[in-house]
């Protein structure tokens, strides 16, 4: 049997994560800063705990013992939250700084860290009509402020710690995951889940409008969650050690995304498209050229398919009145 440390174990892709790896028969040792009574999903019969990996000696006893480490922790969210709480989103540098150092003396075998299309340069992503971003396209650097700083400076510290310590590392650049499991409301929720519960939410109190945070003609590309873990595993037992896009390639706007939801409810909606909400960068989609020439993988959920599992999800937490039993973190509950 494997043994898996899983940083950042109470978030979305990290229940879906432990998931696959014990019905791989793994060990998995589980990690997350939230108390565990916030976790997405609750695993009972692995080693769980709740710790600041910011830590060192946090890193350095949840890493002991362990054949690899994936770290999938970070102060994230939505748009909104990352443009609204950069310093917090810098401060997870100390997360992947303090892990390799543990990993690197505690002889871990590899070791992954997640990183994000918002390593992306910016000046790059000013059209809609935007070619897919290659990994190259990462330097000259001049990504998204805060968050994306922090995943690119902690991209260079795994090289790093690759070429001066021999720790193997992997690193995925993640271009938005979404599905089942996950943030769907209060602030942290991505646009895939934000536009479902909106649309289920009008629907639900026949009410004929939505805000649309936007004009609505910006691009993105949305990959699903079973492909992600799929994607990352496939990267993690590769010999392959430079970045590499893990999303998909079929660009929407966000009109186009809204209007995935509204099929899926049977109504369409007036949109009130609001200027001065956080918009993110005009176009940004993943060139998946490199994964599939290297690691011969390609996604296999469409969007469509992809947001009806998010949506239908969405729907029965609302239809069977058990949204107050689904616990979402917010920082105000870790203070607490």
């Amino acid at each position: 049997m494997n043994k898996f440390l899983v940083v950042g174990a109470g978030g979305f892709i990290g229940g879906h994560f432990i998931n696959r790896l014990l019905n791989e028969g793994n060990l998995v040792r589980a990690v997350d800063v939230k108390p565990l009574d916030f976790w997405f999903q609750k695993f009972d019969k692995i080693d769980n705990h709740s710790l600041d990996m910011q830590e060192y000696k946090n890193c350095l006893k949840m890493s002991e013992d362990m054949d690899y480490v994936i770290n999938l922790a970070c102060n994230m969210g939505g748009i909104g939250f990352i443009e609204n709480n950069k310093a917090d989103c810098m401060l997870s540098v100390l997360i992947n700084t303090n892990l390799l150092k543990a990993c690197q003396k505690n002889n871990v075998k590899r070791y992954f860290f997640s990183s994000s299309a918002c390593a992306y340069n910016k000046d790059l992503q000013n059209d809609p009509n935007i070619d897919g971003l290659k990994e190259d396209d990462a330097y000259p650097a001049m990504p998204e402020d805060g968050y994306g700083w922090e995943k690119l400076f902690s991209e260079r510290m795994c090289r790093h710690f690759t070429e001066d310590y021999g720790l193997e590392t992997r690193v995925a650049r993640f271009h938005n995951i979404y599905g089942p499991m996950g943030t769907f409301d209060g602030g942290r929720e991505k646009a895939p889940a934000a536009i479902c519960r909106k649309v289920i939410e009008a629907k639900m109190n026949n009410k004929d409008i939505i805000d649309v945070w936007g004009d609505g003609t910006q691009t993105r590309s949305f990959l699903y969650i079973d492909d992600c873990v799929d994607a990352v595993l496939k990267l993690f037992f590769s010999d392959y050690s430079n970045p590499i896009n893990i999303g998909s390639d079929e660009k929407v706007t966000i009109n186009e995304l809204l209007s995935i939801a509204e099929k899926i409810s049977g109504r369409e909606f007036k949109k009130n498209y609001q200027l001065d909400k956080p918009q993110g960068v005009r176009g940004r989609s993943s060139n998946n050229d490199l994964i599939k020439k290297t690691l011969n993988w390609d996604y296999k959920y469409s969007l469509d398919e992809g947001i009806k599992k998010t949506y239908n999800w969405i729907e029965n937490i609302y239809l069977n009145k058990k949204n107050d039993e689904f616990i979402r973190f917010t920082k105000k509950d870790l203070n607490n």
